[in-house]
């Protein structure tokens, strides 16, 4: 079996933004082949590292080439794992199942690229779960944005009725007939095991991940000692006006940069 975060190919992408080169790379992770998004400054320069976690599920919410290059044109080197199972990745996706491990060995890939010692996870909406669990198993990263992100997968479950069909297959059953799918998934019981500082970025009005997931981290992460600074929006939903979306994004990645570790 090759190592994880082992290099398979290296694809050059059509980039946006004249400033930043970008490649698609296929990698490994548990003895499949998982592609994700490469965006380098073209400008030489040493960078600061961020592992970009998607939301969404296979093609809903993919990794978009644009926003990449916003956040790395900010003065990062990113990647952007796509998880398995999607644009012709091994296996299948599994919403934060084994598929967090596509994410935790894509920090390897972003090392490569990066100054090692400066890692930063941002994370969107079902991105939020993965980011998490990455800050728990990885003790190498500086710090975490979380933006809209998924941090309860029950509240998921109880709050998506859209998703639950998904979420039936894709874990193996309803949490009340499957509860081992769900429990493996659940990661604020293990918070403590992280120490990372982190940003959460959410809207009130969000419906599409509640406002309630934030709430539940930020007591998770102050019940823990964890630094952890908030930034909610009471007019917002799931998505921010471009303008002000640009803004926070701007914002978030000197919060970044700001950013010691612990």
């Amino acid at each position: 079996m090759k190592i994880n975060g082992t290099i398979e190919k290296v694809l050059t992408y059509p980039s946006p933004n004249p400033n930043i080169i970008m490649s698609e790379i296929t990698y490994w992770s548990c003895g499949l082949r998982v592609k994700g998004m490469l965006a380098v400054p073209k400008k030489p320069g040493n960078y600061d590292g961020i592992l970009y976690c998607r939301g969404g599920m296979q093609s809903i919410g993919m990794v978009r080439p644009a926003r990449i290059a916003q956040i790395a044109s900010e003065g990062f080197v990113i990647f952007a794992p796509y998880y398995r199972g999607n644009r012709g990745g091994e296996g299948r996706d599994e919403f934060a199942g084994e598929d967090r491990w596509d994410a935790v060995y894509g920090v390897e890939v972003l090392k490569r690229y990066c100054i090692p010692g400066r890692i930063h996870l941002f994370a969107f909406s079902r991105g939020g779960i993965m980011g998490l669990w990455i800050a728990i198993l990885r003790n190498d990263i500086t710090s975490l944005v979380t933006w809209a992100g998924v941090s309860d997968i029950y509240l998921t479950y109880e709050e998506r009725l859209d998703m639950r069909k998904m979420m039936k297959r894709v874990i193996g059953g309803t949490p009340t007939k499957f509860p081992l799918g769900y429990e493996q998934r659940d990661v604020l019981p293990r918070i403590e095991e992280t120490n990372v500082p982190t940003l959460i970025i959410h809207g009130e009005r969000d419906n599409n991940v509640s406002f309630e997931h934030a709430k539940v981290l930020e007591q998770a992460l102050i019940g823990n000692s964890i630094p952890v600074e908030t930034w909610y929006y009471p007019e917002f939903t799931h998505f921010f006006p471009s303008k002000i979306n640009r803004r926070v994004v701007k914002d978030a990645c000197q919060w970044m940069k700001n950013q010691r570790g612990v």
